[in-house]
């Protein structure tokens, strides 16, 4: 390494999408219809929770910290890239990258936890449902909960830490659109290996743990739901768990392609682009997934907007 080349940096320039500048409003206008759904959906998934008694339930309750997460997940990342997609200036601060680095890292691991939780919630509701509201207490779930977002900000502060011990840097210029730690390891003048090792050490046993969780949790139902008689009860069994299946395999399928395999020959476009899906696009589907193929947050929403119409 050319050590004349390495210095200590003030700020990073997020190239973003810079590749395709004929490319710049469509993109700009792209992403902010998908944010302003994004944060429409989330938020309103929330408040129809909160207004809805009936929906004041164990599955709801992790549901709606769900859409939380994916709330702050697309705000720490997706304004930020709004205005570098149509500004000359793509400077953002060591101490604002730090920031949104280990923010977006944090509010990924608490996603990757809190699907598992999800996935043991529909165990126990399908399992034995005369004792779902008994054995998932709110205690119960206040500390599944809190398990979830102690995970992601220790795994984060371990990376955080390591990040913050590179003393220079071979460029400023990161190309991609957030400050995302494999970009960042690729500028570093020094041995990053361990940095390397500990990130794919990391993202691999939270994605075998949670995975693990969650195969057992749909063994345990599959079981239970073909030992049920009545065909109703097995419908509905399945459809309860339809919502969260398809966001367990959109979020899982792309974590797993862009963190979950050796850094060596990845191509920084691919990972851009997968990067997008994750950041932008998957917190805008998921509280479409799981409203539309949801009936009683169809029903709250219905109940909701009739009142403030009545009001």
């Amino acid at each position: 390494m050319n050590k004349e080349n390495c210095s200590r940096v003030t700020e990073f320039i997020l190239l973003g999408f810079a590749g395709a500048p004929e490319l710049r409003v469509f993109l700009f206008l792209l992403f902010l219809l998908i944010y302003g759904v994004t944060v429409l959906g989330n938020l309103g998934m929330i408040a129809v929770i909160q207004a809805s008694s009936h929906l004041h339930t164990p599955m709801y309750f992790f549901l709606s910290h769900f859409s939380f997460v994916d709330f702050s997940y697309s705000t720490v990342i997706v304004p930020k890239m709004l205005t570098n997609t149509l500004s000359k200036d793509k400077a953002i601060s060591l101490l604002g990258c730090t920031v949104q680095f280990y923010l977006s890292s944090t509010c990924v691991v608490t996603e990757v936890f809190l699907l598992a939780v999800m996935a043991y919630d529909r165990f126990v509701a399908i399992w034995n449902p005369l004792l779902y509201m008994v054995t998932m207490s709110r205690n119960l779930c206040m500390e599944l909960v809190s398990g979830c977002y102690l995970c992601g900000m220790a795994c984060s502060l371990i990376h955080l830490c390591l990040v913050l011990e590179i003393p220079s840097y071979r460029s400023n210029v990161i190309d991609h659109f957030f400050c995302d730690l494999p970009p960042l390891l690729s500028l570093a003048c020094t041995d990053v290996t361990m940095n390397d090792l500990l990130l794919y050490i990391l993202a691999t046993i939270n994605e075998i743990a949670t995975i693990m969780i969650i195969l057992t949790s749909y063994l345990l139902i599959l079981i239970t739901v073909l030992r049920m008689h009545s065909a109703e009860g097995r419908r509905k069994a399945f459809s309860t768990c339809a919502s969260h299946l398809t966001a367990i395999l959109v979020f899982h399928g792309t974590i797993l392609f862009i963190y979950c395999r050796p850094s060596f020959g990845n191509s920084m476009n691919t990972d851009k682009v997968a990067s997008v899906f994750y950041t932008v696009v998957i917190p805008m589907l998921n509280p479409l997934i799981y409203s539309l193929r949801n009936k009683d947050v169809k029903e709250a929403v219905r109940k909701t907007m009739r009142s403030k119409i009545f009001f």
